[in-house]
C-alpha cells in the first residue's frame, strides 16, 4: 500500500482552504472593481427618484437631496451601533469643516432608530447634516450598490449627480484626499 497524500492530511487541507480563500477573494476584488468602475469608465448618474428622496432630521426639520441637487457629495450610511461608523465621523466633520466652503457636502443618513441617533449625537455632534433614513435606509443602500447592505457606505457623488465611488467600510483619511482630488476637485 503506498502512501498518497489525501484530502485527510492537515497540510493539504490547509493549502486548499488557503486556495479557495485566494480565489473568493480575487472574485471578490474583481466584483468590488466592477461596481466602481461601471462599463465604459462612466460614473452612474442617480435618477429622479433618489434626488425626489426626503429625510426627517434629528433636530427637527427635512433634508432634501433635492437641495444639494449640484453640490458635490460625500454620502455617508451610518448607524449609532456600527463602530467603524461612530469611529470616522469626527473625520468626517472635519473634512465637511474644511471643504464646505469650497461646495463640498457632507451629509450623513442614519440607518438606526430616530431615538438612539437623537440621543448619540446629543453626546457626538457633528456639523454636517444628518438624515434619518430608519431601517428603510436598508433598501437605499442596497439600490445604490451594497447588496450586502454592510455600515459603513459611502459614496462620492460629483456636482453632475453621478456616482464616482463607493465604499463599504470605514473611511481613510487616504479615501477623502483621493476623491477630493479625483471627484470633488477641491
Amino acid at each position: 500500500m503506498t502512501d498518497t497524500p489525501s484530502v485527510a492530511n492537515p497540510s493539504r487541507r490547509l493549502w486548499l482552504y488557503g486556495a479557495a480563500a485566494v480565489l473568493a477573494a480575487g472574485a471578490g476584488a474583481g466584483a468590488a472593481l466592477w461596481k466602481r468602475h461601471p462599463a465604459g469608465g462612466k460614473h452612474e448618474a442617480l435618477d429622479a427618484e433618489f434626488w425626489g428622496k426626503k429625510f426627517e432630521q434629528p433636530g427637527g426639520g427635512e433634508l432634501s437631496l433635492q437641495a444639494l441637487r449640484g453640490k458635490p457629495i460625500l454620502l455617508n450610511f451610518w448607524a449609532t451601533w456600527c463602530a467603524p461608523c461612530v469611529e470616522e465621523m469626527p473625520m468626517l466633520d472635519r473634512f465637511f469643516r474644511e471643504h464646505a466652503a469650497n461646495g463640498i457636502q457632507v451629509v450623513g443618513l442614519a440607518i438606526d432608530q430616530p431615538s438612539a441617533v437623537r440621543k448619540f449625537l446629543q453626546r457626538t455632534p457633528v456639523t454636517y447634516p444628518i438624515g434619518l433614513a430608519g431601517l428603510d435606509g436598508t433598501e437605499l443602500i442596497r439600490a445604490l450598490g451594497n447588496t450586502a447592505g454592510g455600515l459603513p457606505f459611502t459614496l462620492a457623488l460629483t456636482a453632475d449627480g453621478a456616482v464616482a465611488e463607493r465604499k463599504m467600510g470605514k473611511l481613510e483619511q487616504a479615501d477623502l484626499d483621493t476623491w477630493r482630488r479625483e471627484f470633488f476637485h477641491g
